[in-house]
């Protein structure tokens, strides 16, 4: 939409309708057609606001306008469409026409990346879009705790998304351009319009691997509850084995980054990051996250942490990697925030810590779940860790031949 006056860009930017007329007068906001503004120029007066509180000079943003260097007009592309302006509601307002609390209302402005908001400030349009769902989920029974939880790991996870998305059109897009010896003004325009055709795309793939993530959960879920309704009538008696954590970690990896410097670091960690999530994902794990010098993963079962620890240590030695060395123990886990908590989490790191380059070393429990897996154990002996009451019987595990 365009032809907004500029106290309606004021208002929908959140700024002061003065600033509107600074941003006049230093040229950094121009009108269009019939003294009109653009939904661009609610965005520009908002981001600008925000590099002048960052301490990037108002007048040196205007002196580059002026000489051409730098220019603003590329948020007036479809690609910026996607960023709101403020509605005229504010959080006390929506709480108290829809019944959710404060509390997550104030989450919602978190979970998109802002800081958190006064009761009489306004609600974004796209907040506006996430309460609908807080609301069903209230109706029914659920409790805040856990709709915050919900709202914080999807903030996290698109977070990361949107970070790696940024570093790789700078690496991708914008530094060529500027290396090919086109002007920053320029480069804005075109990087802007290829984002608008990029835009789509990357939302019509993300789309598609969350509802593929969705139907793995959603499928793993009906198994259980299949096997739950036939075990109650009887007619299924399943073998329970506790879930495995498994800790991997690169020998030398502090050193490597001391040596090599970051890139080769971040060069090292996206080579495992591909090899280990594949070897995961075969024997019914995941990475669940990311260490700096090594990875946590979740299984169902014991076996196939086995077997995939086993396949990573060997695909590491095979990939010009360090060593690496994996710790596995089998219990009870506590699931929270995207996250796995707990004693059996503990033991597990401690082992792989224990584990020599090139080892997988496993718990009493492991070995006692991992029973029908091509694998077999090695006793080390009762070993005490730190860390962990009472000594432990490790064993280290081998491929049958």
């Amino acid at each position: 939409m365009s032809g907004y006056t500029s106290q309606e860009v004021a208002r929908r930017a959140g700024v002061d309708p003065e600033y509107v007329d600074r941003l006049l007068e230093l040229g950094i906001l121009t009108p269009g057609t019939g003294d009109g503004f653009s939904s661009g120029d609610v965005l520009t007066a908002r981001w600008v606001q925000s590099l002048e509180r960052a301490g990037i000079p108002l007048e040196g943003m205007a002196a580059a306008v002026q000489d051409g260097s730098l220019s603003f007009s590329f948020m007036d592309v479809a690609a910026f469409d996607r960023f709101p302006a403020l509605s005229d509601t504010t959080f006390r307002e929506l709480s108290e026409r829809t019944g959710v609390p404060m509390d997550l209302l104030k989450v919602v402005r978190e979970a998109l990346g802002f800081a958190e908001p006064r009761p009489e400030d306004r609600v974004r349009e796209d907040e506006l879009s996430v309460v609908p769902a807080i609301e069903l989920q209230l109706s029914n029974g659920f409790r805040p705790a856990v709709i915050e939880r919900w709202l914080r790991v999807d903030a996290e996870s698109l977070r990361r998304i949107a970070e790696t998305e940024t570093e790789w059109w700078r690496s991708e897009v914008e530094r060529p351009l500027l290396e090919s010896g086109m002007p920053e003004g320029e480069m804005l325009q075109v990087q802007a319009e290829l984002g608008s055709r990029m835009a789509p795309l990357s939302e019509q793939a993300l789309l598609a691997i969350y509802h593929g993530q969705q139907e793995h959960a959603w499928r793993q879920g009906f198994a259980e509850a299949v096997e739950d309704a036939l075990e109650r009538a009887g007619l299924h008696r399943p073998l329970h084995r506790p879930p495995a954590i498994c800790f991997l970690d690169i020998t030398g990896y502090t050193r490597l980054t001391e040596e090599r410097g970051d890139e080769a670091a971040a060069n090292l960690a996206a080579k495992l990051a591909g090899l280990v999530r594949r070897s995961s994902q075969q024997h019914g794990g995941r990475p669940v996250k990311w260490l700096g010098d090594g990875v946590m993963f979740y299984f169902r079962e014991p076996g196939g942490a086995v077997l995939a620890a086993l396949e990573m240590v060997e695909g590491v030695a095979n990939h010009d990697l360090p060593p690496a060395h994996v710790g596995v123990h089998a219990g009870p886990v506590v699931f929270q925030d995207g996250d796995y908590f707990g004693r059996t989490v503990n033991v597990a790191a401690r082992i792989a810590d224990y584990a020599r380059p090139g080892e997988v070393v496993v718990s009493e429990e492991v070995v006692e779940a991992a029973d029908g897996a091509p694998v077999s154990f090695e006793e080390i002996g009762p070993v005490e860790l730190k860390g962990v009451a009472g000594a432990l019987r490790l064993h280290t595990a081998h491929r049958d031949a």
